[in-house]
């Protein structure tokens, strides 16, 4: 059986929590990080009971499961749908696409999303995130039934991106890594060695002011959790309480245009003016986010078993 753990702050502290239903039972040990968390409580969050849970969820602020100093790795156009929408053949994608995220990005389920002044086209992208267990320091092959040695436990990400800054300047970290970018949780959910098979069962969802724009399973993806390890492990260290964003599918506001107006932009155009273009077409497109607009994100198995819970972020203008 799942256990959801929360990172909370109540009466001026933080602390960490098992959750049970809509209560908190406080976890006595005091883990300044994530990886201290896992690293040292582990085994009292699988020995919490219901009966120990003294606060109301609803009566503390949500504080991302994943601490700043972690790493934040990610995944690149590793859902079929994603690459087509990206203009792209899911059959020539050959390769892991890997980058990093600041850890300065990571916000809580809760928080707002500042959009900078000079950010026009923001856009969205829900994703599974995975959370390492223990240190990868040295080239490993991890196979798929291995997964619960190496990593702790999911959660939710939303890998929010300036696409006028990633795309036009191509700086995947630059255009993801604004402070506020990276919301995460609420919980990390811990799975037992059996509930680790089912994550291809995972339904990712995420909608806009209510209206859906993403929906898809997370079996869909290209390269796969054990896959990506085995491939970072040969790149460079992971430590406990880690963070690998897995990706995401369909539906981002960002869209490939037209293969004849593609072929005019690569064979016609500048540089400088093919993203001129791009820029302006996606000022005329309403599936950017804008301030006021309400994000709502969740993953969770069809029949509720392992449910990572709901993230509600509203943009801001900054």
């Amino acid at each position: 059986m799942t256990v959801k753990i929360v990172r909370y702050e109540h009466e001026g502290d933080a602390a960490w929590g098992v959750v049970h239903g809509r209560r908190i039972a406080p976890l006595p040990g005091r883990y300044a990080s994530t990886a201290d968390f896992i690293e040292q409580g582990l085994d009292e969050a699988w020995s919490s009971r219901p009966e120990q849970a003294s606060l109301p969820l609803d009566g503390v602020v949500l504080l991302s499961p994943v601490t700043g100093g972690q790493q934040f790795v990610c995944q690149g156009i590793n859902y079929a749908s994603h690459v087509r929408e990206s203009g792209m053949d899911p059959a020539r994608i050959g390769f892991n696409t890997l980058f990093t995220k600041a850890p300065s990005s990571l916000t809580s389920a809760r928080a707002d999303i500042a959009r900078p002044p000079h950010v026009r086209l923001l856009d969205y992208e829900v994703e599974l995130g995975l959370v390492m267990r223990r240190p990868l320091k040295e080239a490993a092959s991890i196979g798929p039934d291995q997964l619960h040695e190496w990593l702790a436990g999911v959660t939710i990400v939303n890998d929010i991106s300036a696409r006028d800054v990633q795309l036009p300047q191509t700086q995947f970290y630059k255009g993801k890594s604004y402070r506020g970018f990276g919301p995460t949780g609420p919980f990390l959910v811990l799975l037992s060695p059996d509930e680790w098979k089912r994550w291809p069962e995972l339904r990712m969802q995420l909608s806009v002011n209510g209206r859906a724009r993403q929906d898809a399973f997370c079996g869909d993806m290209i390269f796969r959790p054990h896959q990506t390890l085995t491939e970072l492990s040969n790149l460079h260290d992971l430590g406990p309480g880690d963070l690998i964003a897995t990706g995401t599918p369909a539906g981002c506001a960002a869209r490939a245009p037209g293969k004849l107006v593609l072929w005019v932009m690569k064979h016609l155009l500048s540089e400088q003016a093919k993203w001129k273009l791009f820029i302006k077409k996606g000022l005329v497109n309403p599936a950017y986010l804008q301030p006021g607009d309400l994000i709502q994100a969740t993953i969770a198995t069809e029949d509720g078993a392992i449910d990572l819970g709901e993230q509600l972020n509203r943009v801001v203008a900054a």
